[in-house]
Parts: structure tokens; sequence; C-alpha cells
């Protein structure tokens, strides 16, 4: 692991905040940066009281408060972005602004600095392409620009455009690593986020809601996978100036994970089809598969994820019954 300061920004989100609990427990200093928009400091309660640990609450916007930070770190991975396909649909503008502009502020501040930066960017990247497994020189596949579901994956080819162009044109060593539906302990489903919803609703014993014909298939990483191959991409100087996918290959429909959820979660709740656009809308699109190959991450660093989706749905389950036992709404199973 490099040494010196790393920041982390959207420290305080769900794969963040994973990050910089085990960045502290490497040993490293570490600073995290976030405007608290989705992330939580109750994320952070465990980095908090850690001496070596501090957090700023900011934008990556505000150019001033970046630079700041940026300057007294060694490391930059920066993960602060508009979330979730829910918010991304109903707030196009502002997931634009907020994940273009940002990272543009965070790129600038890093080659100021001559800072190393892992970008985080997404799986949305290739858009509606459904053939796979999907390796890091596959198609994008967009629809209409009109579409609000793909300003989000426009906005992270801009990322990964200004990493690279960095990169080639000015020697700012970058990584750009595409993440493909992490899960587990802390993720809110308050974005859309289908595991921590279905969870919900079923020991809610309520409709587990699956959005078009459940046919759809998808695979889910644990974030701690997920953490585990941002440290083995920021520890190999060979990762520079490159790309690659994370992500399971345990391929699974939405259809047959939500029953999976009620027979794992022993729920009375029934799953209920939901037209795509009665839940985001008329003009919705989606693919049909998204899987990664992920053999280029495998070759280079030796990573394979540890947990399966057995292990995520166990977590998630319980975390759902504590948060529901602690509000009074669960009767223990």
């Amino acid at each position: 692991m490099p040494s010196g300061a790393h920041l982390v920004t959207g420290g305080a989100g769900f794969i963040g905040s994973h990050l910089v609990d085990a960045l502290l427990r490497a040993g490293c200093r570490v600073v995290a940066l976030d405007d608290l928009s989705t992330g939580r400091l109750a994320n952070l309660d465990q980095a908090r009281e850690n001496p070596q640990f501090r957090f700023v609450q900011g934008s990556v916007l505000d150019e001033l408060a970046v630079d700041d930070v940026v300057r007294q770190c060694e490391t930059v991975v920066h993960l602060a972005a508009a979330v979730g396909v829910k918010r991304v649909v109903e707030q196009p503008l502002q997931s634009l602004t907020t994940n273009i502009r940002g990272s543009e502020i965070v790129m600038a501040a890093a080659h100021r600095y001559r800072r190393k930066v892992l970008l985080a960017s997404s799986s949305e990247i290739y858009g509606r392409n459904s053939s796979g497994p999907l390796d890091e020189g596959a198609d994008r596949i967009l629809g209409s620009p009109a579409v609000a579901r793909w300003a989000y994956s426009t906005a992270k080819a801009v990322d990964e455009i200004l990493a690279n162009a960095y990169y080639r044109e000015r020697g700012l060593p970058t990584i750009v690593a595409r993440m493909f539906n992490t899960v587990g302990p802390r993720q809110s489903p308050a974005y859309g986020m289908v595991i921590p919803r279905l969870v919900r609703q079923a020991v809610a014993d309520e409709p587990l809601t699956v959005f078009g014909d459940g046919r759809q298939t998808r695979c889910f990483a644990h974030v701690l996978d997920v953490v585990d191959a941002l440290f083995a991409l920021l520890d190999d100087v060979r990762a520079v100036g490159d790309t690659f996918n994370i992500g399971s290959s345990e391929e699974i429909s939405i259809g047959a994970l939500a029953e999976l959820v009620i027979e794992r979660s022993g729920s009375r709740g029934r799953v209920r089809l939901v037209p795509y656009t009665e839940a985001y809308g008329t003009g919705f699109e989606d693919m049909d598969r998204r899987v990664p190959h992920t053999g280029k991450l495998r070759a280079l660093t030796g990573w394979a994820p540890r947990y399966r989706l057995a292990d995520i749905l166990r977590e998630t389950i319980q975390e759902a019954r504590d948060e529901a036992a602690r509000s009074g709404q669960l009767v223990a199973p």
C-alpha cells in the first residue's frame, strides 16, 4: 500500500466508508471528504475513533476544499458521485454536474500536486450492451440522449476520458476501476439499490417489487471484495494508466433473486412485478444482462471474490432485521 495519507472522496458513503476502514486497518492515514448528501456520518463511527483519520465535510464541487485536502494527501480515491438509478433518473442535471464537474476539479487538483488518482467508474459505462461477459474493451451501446437513464453512463464515460487524458497527456498516474453492482452492509435502499430494497421489503413482509419482467440478470459483488480489489490496484504500479472491471461472475435474474430473498428471510411477502414506466416514468430503458469479465484484474493482481451471493443475503437480511428491531417494527423470527 502506498505510503502517506490517502484521500477518499465520498468517504462517508457505502463503498467509501468500507475503504476508509480498510485503509486505517492497514495503518494508513486517511482523510475523507463528503458533503453527506447521500453518505452518513454513522458509517464512519469506527473510523472517527482512530487518530489517523480526519473527516472533512465538503463537496467535490468546492475547488478550495478539494485543493486543500488533495494537497495534504499522496493518493486520491475518487468515489464521490451521484448514485443509484432512481436518483439519476429523477435528478439528471445534478448527477451530470456532480459527476463531471466534480471529477474535473479532483483531477485538476491531483495534477497540481502530482497525486496518484484511482477513479471509481461503473458498469453503467456499457449502457445497454447485454452481451457478455463484458471485458474492458466492450462497446458502449446507449439509447437516445433524451433518455435520462443514460446521463449517468455518459457522465462516467467523461470521467474516464478525463482520467485517461491526464495520464496520456500530462503524465498523471491514474487508474480506472469499473464496479459492477457492489452490495453489502451500510448500503441504503433509498436510491433504488435492488438487494437492500428487496431485503427490507421481505423483512417487513411487504410485496417484493421487481421491475420489468424480472428476467434481467445481474451479478452482485460484496463490498469487502471490491475494497480488496481497490487495494490491489492501488498497490500495483502496473495498474497505472489502465482500466479494470471489478465484480462477481455469479449471475442471477432479478426475479430469482427476489424469490431467494423470500426463502432466506422466511418472509410472507410475495413478488410483485412493476412495469418500468410505473417505477421510473415513460421512456426508461434497461439492459437484459450485465456480467463482468474480470480476467484482466485477476491476471494482474491475483484477485478473486471471497464472498458469494448467499453470504451477501445472509448479512443484508441480518442488518435489515437489526434495523427493524431497533425501530420496534419487527417481531423476532
